[in-house]
């Protein structure tokens, strides 16, 4: 008889200690693509909240500007640049942008912010800034006209951990009070009229401005108060100027949202007495995968004449590549563990798998059957057990995994204050399924090439009396 038909029989001539050892494989498998996904994930999630509502991928700067941060290295915004990066085929838009520093003040209140003068249109189509506005906002009194409506008793039950936040949309207040999709217009009414904010945005041209809804918190501002800013203009001229605030938005990023000023750009260069000038060019790019994105970076690159040059996405959050990075390799660290864990846990049912059968192995090389051959049905036993663990935890952990990208985990209270005390937005997102899968099977396949060696060295080294005394 062939060898794996011998070894699929065996199999299920014992099917509790298939299954054990078939489990031990199945959650090795499904931690370690979960414990992965959460973890790459997470940062992903963090790039994207950075690079889309601020970076970009790609800018064009004065050579000096990223390490000066000074308004003096600022460069001329002409049609002709526009047209030079647009002629590339990968660029979709270009965003000018007037970047800089100023003091905001309100009666006693001050703050250093990041003013950040924008093409209201093209800002919007590049970094979905009208997606930002708030939407709800729920103070003490919207929340206690929330109570005494007639929203179901375990919505009121979570409302007091509204107090104080902010929404720019429905989807994500739905997931926190547990709304579902088809209850959705029933149940946001009352939300719609007592914790709705009204929200507007800016023009070109006007003595209007957007400002971090963290921001507004701190300075106690709201939408048509006016705010005073002061900060050092271009060539060390004076700037400070009023500008009544028509709309407050809520940054992905905790950071960012607690110092952000937005301002028309060309009403931020006047400001700033720098006519014309811009400090930066956020080029909007349709293929942002890492081939498409080195090609654009070296086309544009060789267009550019000094003193401007193409900084890429790397370049602008170095900070942040170097957190993640060191995260990832704690991450890992964490990985090995699990595997370690896992190891042993497949070896120790191996061993119990080979100490049970001794008896068996001892009768079969009696009654004539080469140890190679009972050698080669054992490691088929193995190949059988670890192929079904490795499908089974496959097909466990995509579900949870697309659950968990789709409805990523959203943390409260406690929780989320020590994420945003991190400068992190409190969400848990899974990475979609990638090739991280199959490292992870192929990382749990070696160990259970490891652990067959066990019960093929046990074999080839029988000795068949006392084997058969077991």
């Amino acid at each position: 008889m062939k060898n794996y038909k011998i070894a699929w029989r065996n199999l299920w001539r014992n099917k509790r200690r298939t299954l054990i050892t078939g489990a031990s494989v199945f959650f090795a498998v499904f931690f370690a693509l979960v414990m992965r996904s959460v973890q790459l994930g997470s940062y992903d999630h963090m790039f994207r909240n950075v690079i889309e509502s601020y970076t970009g991928y790609i800018q064009i700067q004065h050579e000096d500007f990223w390490d000066s941060r000074i308004i003096d290295d600022v460069f001329e915004y002409s049609h002709e640049l526009e047209q030079l990066l647009l002629d590339d085929e990968n660029v979709n838009e270009v965003v000018p942008r007037f970047e800089s520093f100023a003091l905001a003040s309100i009666g006693k209140l001050t703050k250093g912010v990041l003013v950040m003068g924008i093409d209201p249109e093209k800002e919007n189509r590049f970094s979905d800034v009208k997606g930002k506005l708030v939407k709800y906002r729920f103070t003490d009194e919207a929340i206690l006209k929330l109570k005494e409506s007639e929203l179901p008793g375990d919505i009121k039950d979570k409302l007091d951990m509204l107090k104080g936040s902010s929404y720019s949309g429905d989807g994500l207040l739905q997931a926190e009070m547990g709304i579902k999709r088809k209850e959705a217009d029933k149940l946001l009414t009352p939300f719609r009229e007592y914790a709705s904010f009204p929200n507007g945005y800016i023009a070109a041209g006007g003595q209007e401005a957007l400002i971090g809804d963290r921001l507004s918190r701190f300075l106690e501002l709201n939408i048509g108060d006016t705010i005073v800013l002061i900060g050092q203009g271009y060539h060390a001229t004076t700037a400070a100027a009023k500008f009544r605030i028509s709309g407050i938005v809520k940054m992905p990023t905790p950071d960012l949202d607690n110092m952000i000023v937005y301002l028309p750009y060309d009403v931020c260069q006047e400001f700033y007495n720098a006519p014309r000038m811009v400090t930066s060019v956020a080029v909007d790019i349709i293929g942002n995968d890492e081939k498409a994105l080195e090609a654009t970076v070296s086309s544009i690159g060789a267009k550019l004449a000094p003193p401007l040059r193409v900084v890429d996405w790397r370049e602008m959050n170095e900070v942040l590549i170097s957190q993640m990075d060191a995260d990832n390799k704690s991450g890992m660290i964490m990985i090995a563990i699990l595997y370690l864990v896992i190891a042993f846990g497949i070896f120790g049912t191996v061993l119990m798998m080979t100490a049970e059968r001794k008896r068996e192995f001892g009768m079969v090389v009696a009654i004539g059957m080469q140890k190679t051959k009972l050698s080669a049905v054992v490691v088929i036993e193995m190949f059988y057990i670890g192929m079904m663990g490795i499908i089974a935890g496959i097909i466990a952990a995509i579900p949870v995994i697309i659950i968990g990208y789709y409805h990523p985990i959203r943390f409260s209270g406690e929780m989320a204050k020590m994420f945003e005390d991190y400068g992190m937005e409190p969400v848990m997102p899974f990475m979609p399924v990638d090739w991280y899968f199959m490292w992870q099977t192929v990382v749990v396949a070696i160990i259970l090439l490891i652990a067959v060696s066990y019960p093929v060295n046990k074999v080839l080294r029988l000795n068949t009396a006392n084997a058969l005394k077991a």
